[in-house]
């Protein structure tokens, strides 16, 4: 039901920036208890329904790695909504750099650890 809620708001905000902004892309490093408890699933769902582009994987280091790209008010969703992700998640910190813009990604997916 959570999942539910916090999706039928994502398209409510995906809606409102289905028209502005640039495209823009980041690579985030997420930390703290990120890995076990759904994030790399939660964070499939809510990039797609944002309608953003990219991937997300586990880290070797326990961290979770990802890369959004899409229009900018969506991507800052994305970053913001992360800071909690899923309910079993505690996210202690997110690392958050500009990275280029591939025009060659093709929805949101989840990749094997590194």
């Amino acid at each position: 039901m959570f999942l539910t809620k916090k999706l039928n708001a994502l398209r409510r905000v995906r809606g409102a920036c289905d028209n502005p902004g640039m495209t823009i892309a980041r690579h985030l490093s997420i930390h703290g208890r990120v890995q076990g408890v759904f994030y790399r699933g939660w964070a499939v769902e809510a990039a797609r329904g944002l309608g953003l582009v990219g991937w997300v994987r586990n880290r070797s280091d326990g961290s979770v790695e990802a890369v959004v790209q899409g229009h900018e008010e969506a991507v800052e969703q994305f970053v913001a909504l992360a800071k909690s992700g899923p309910p079993a998640a505690r996210v202690e910190r997110i690392e958050a750099s500009d990275t280029a813009v591939e025009n060659d990604l093709a929805g949101f997916r989840q990749e094997a650890t590194v």
